[in-house]
């Protein structure tokens, strides 16, 4: 089941023309949500953080927007049966809705953390790396290979090697008593559950440091997450790099502390 250009959908594939661009180039922009409490009006859903992330990308490519009233009526229909929701928008402003379930291993990953692989080779580095486009190749290649190693996350490096995101989320490590998360100047995703975070923090007097993470500061965190609107935040407990293995502990009161401020 899908929603696409106005219609719901009893199917699991779609009709498009072969000269369409999002099948050419993956010219479409997306943002995936997950609904909380069995509405779109929930604080924690973030609708309108997500419609405005889907606007800041179709303003500066000069596509128009779509009939956002529809785009609603298609994810209310959505939400009822799913409660992970991808929502693209084509250039031509036609919306393609699909759902999903949770992962299955989200309480233990939330729990016991993931192992990470940093993904140095030029082959992994985004395009357009502060929009959400529908090519996101090189982060799907990254996670691929992470995988091929026995890890569940690839972290994503610049031309200097330094740490900019995870191929599905926004890195965040503690050190001296704050989190620190890499600032969207140096070429990540601006995550919707970033900004949650961000806001979050700084409403409880403890801003996050926004610097670069380059070797130097990697070095000295005693802890590592990611986080994304859909599995929120995620330890990671192991970080393979260069033939060498770093622990980071599991369990951490900035872990709770995070989750805490984000639930509310």
């Amino acid at each position: 089941m899908f929603f696409y250009n106005g219609n719901l959908h009893d199917s699991s594939s779609i009709a498009l023309s072969i000269a369409d661009p999002a099948l050419l180039y993956g010219a479409t922009v997306f943002t995936t949500l997950r609904v909380y409490e069995q509405s779109l009006d929930s604080p924690l859903t973030a609708w309108p953080q997500h419609c405005q992330r889907l606007k800041s990308s179709l303003e500066p490519f000069h596509w128009p927007e779509p009939d956002w009233q529809r785009v609603r009526e298609g994810a209310e229909l959505m939400r009822a049966q799913w409660p992970v929701l991808r929502i693209a928008i084509f250039p031509d402003g036609r919306e393609l809705i699909i759902g999903r379930i949770l992962p299955q291993e989200l309480a233990i990953r939330q729990e016991v953390g993931v192992k990470a692989w940093v993904a140095a080779d030029s082959l992994f580095i985004r395009s357009l790396p502060t929009h959400k486009t529908g090519n996101y190749l090189s982060s799907w290649l990254a996670l691929q290979a992470a995988q091929r190693e026995g890890c569940q996350e690839a972290i994503l490096v610049d031309g200097q090697g330094n740490w900019l995101e995870t191929s599905t989320g926004n890195l965040w490590g503690w050190r001296e008593g704050r989190w620190w998360t890499p600032p969207v100047e140096v070429g990540i995703l601006p995550g919707v559950m970033r900004s949650q975070l961000l806001n979050c923090l700084a409403t409880q007097g403890h801003p996050a440091i926004l610097e670069p993470w380059t070797a130097e500061v990697v070095s000295g965190f005693e802890a590592l997450a990611y986080s994304n609107s859909v599995v929120e935040v995620i330890p990671i407990c192991e970080v393979f790099s260069e033939n060498q293995t770093r622990l980071y502990p599991s369990s951490h009161n900035g872990f709770s502390q995070l989750r805490q401020l984000f639930l509310g």
